[in-house]
């Protein structure tokens, strides 16, 4: 049995045909109709591992979750389970960035981007959804996409998600969220004023037999060529940062414990 419980409420896929503005059609909603579980297996208790949404505007996608803020024009978070077996290379063709019509407020055109000097870069990373063309497709929606410095998305960036991938593997599953650090006074891309963010973060969750452990990692978007154990800081350190409550449905004895972690020793850096 997986470690993780995932229920998902699957609703019907638009055509990835070209770079355009698309059409609002989905109703916003303050709860989600997709629901990430942790599956504890010492005593069978779910738990909802998602953060609260700052904003209300919690979008879900086949395979991940995100919290839109307009006026940052970017996901504050985007969460989603990477198992094991996921982690495959299908080579699929990598479709154009579009729009993604179940943002209510539209999510910002691509175009903000063209010659920006700032690479469209994911935050749920298409390597992450091989195992499925529509899961890889939906990574490509401009909501999944904040702008990076290029050297920081080619390199310490990509260095990170190639990390967790391997965690995965090695661990049998993770629960990841991730985004742009969004603040007041940003720089700013394109017509629609896309914040550019100054930092990222990323924060991975593994639960084996009821026992958790969390590793945080806040990088500046520019580049990098420091080991990542070098950037782990602690959840409540991008909390304050961000406004966001990562985990608020685990029991407050265990979330506590995890958010203040600095450690990186448990997990494998070879």
């Amino acid at each position: 049995m997986s470690k993780y419980l995932v229920l998902f409420l699957f609703i019907p896929f638009f055509s990835f045909v070209e770079e355009q503005k698309g059409t609002s059609n989905f109703v916003e909603s303050n709860t989600v109709t997709t629901t990430l579980f942790a599956l504890n297996q010492s005593n069978g208790a779910k738990i909802n591992l998602l953060p609260k949404s700052t904003t209300k505007a919690i979008v879900d996608h086949d395979f991940y979750t995100l919290s839109y803020h307009e006026k940052y024009e970017q996901a504050e978070w985007v969460a989603y389970e990477l198992k094991k077996e996921q982690v495959v290379n299908a080579h699929f063709k990598r479709p154009f960035f579009i729009q993604d019509n179940r943002v209510t407020t539209n999510s910002a055109d691509w175009r903000n981007y063209k010659k920006s000097g700032y690479d469209k870069g994911h935050l749920c990373p298409a390597a992450d959804r091989e195992f499925n063309k529509k899961a890889y497709e939906a990574t490509f929606l401009t909501s999944n996409i904040s702008p990076q410095d290029h050297e920081f998305n080619s390199g310490i960036w990509n260095r990170l998600e190639e990390k967790v991938r391997y965690w995965a593997v090695k661990y049998d599953g993770l629960f990841i969220v991730t985004a742009g650090v969004l603040a007041p006074n940003l720089k700013t891309i394109g017509k629609e004023k896309v914040a550019v963010p100054n930092y990222f973060y990323k924060i991975v969750l593994d639960e084996n037999q009821g026992k958790y452990r969390l590793i945080a990692f806040l990088i500046p978007n520019r580049a990098s060529t420091k080991p990542l154990y070098e950037y782990v800081v602690s959840v409540d350190q991008i909390e304050k940062l961000t406004g966001i409550d990562f985990f608020p449905q685990l029991p407050d004895t265990i979330e506590n414990q995890l958010e203040k972690k600095v450690s990186y020793k448990e997990w494998s850096f070879n």
